[in-house]
């Protein structure tokens, strides 16, 4: 426990240890709430992709019952540089892997709390293409229709890679989560970069 005095008041204030750094306990159960909330996120398009729940893929279109996870996002692609290779790769059996096993990955490491610098890493790449598939900069389509961008530089695929980055750099799975063990297990300590 530390003690920060103010005046006549002293504010009594519980620390949280992360390598080389003190959070409050307050700060750190809040960036483990922000931690596991993201990676809902991820493995909640997983599952609505994989089973189909009606939210953004129907049961008809579902990862299971043979639908594509790409093709419907990828192929609609209408705008930027890349237009041609994003429409080239929808529906493409190891995109379809690659983008699923990213989402999964992605979720669960972040829920958990383990792998953070990974999931940062993957939710970077992730979030950058689809960034460029989206293409925010651009005001139109390519038939000339409003691109329906609102920002076009700082959105949500810019906000969720720099919130798993925030979540790794400051030790977020060590609260609420499996971080701490994570940490200790002799293959992690032989190779930091997977902490």
């Amino acid at each position: 426990m530390t003690t920060i005095g103010r005046g006549a008041a002293a504010h009594h204030l519980e620390h949280v240890e992360a390598p080389g750094h003190m959070l409050t306990k307050t700060a750190a159960r809040a960036l483990a709430v922000f931690r596991i909330s993201l990676g809902f996120v991820f493995l909640w398009a997983f599952l609505d992709k994989t089973f189909g729940w009606n939210y953004a893929t129907p049961s008809a279109r579902a990862w299971i019952n043979g639908g594509s996870p790409t093709k419907g996002f990828l192929s609609h692609v209408d705008l930027g540089p890349f237009q041609g290779t994003f429409n080239s790769m929808a529906g493409n059996v190891v995109v379809d892997w690659l983008f699923m096993l990213g989402l999964l990955g992605i979720g669960v490491a972040l829920i958990l709390g383990i792998g953070m610098r990974i999931a940062a890493a993957a939710a970077t790449l992730m979030m950058a293409f689809m960034w460029f598939a989206e293409f925010p900069l651009a005001q139109h389509t390519s038939t000339g229709e409003p691109s329906g961008s609102n920002n076009p530089i700082t959105d949500y695929h810019f906000m969720y890679a720099l919130g798993a980055i925030v979540a790794a750099l400051t030790y977020a799975g060590h609260t609420w989560g499996l971080g701490r063990w994570w940490a200790q297990l002799p293959f992690v300590q032989r190779n930091r970069w997977l902490i």
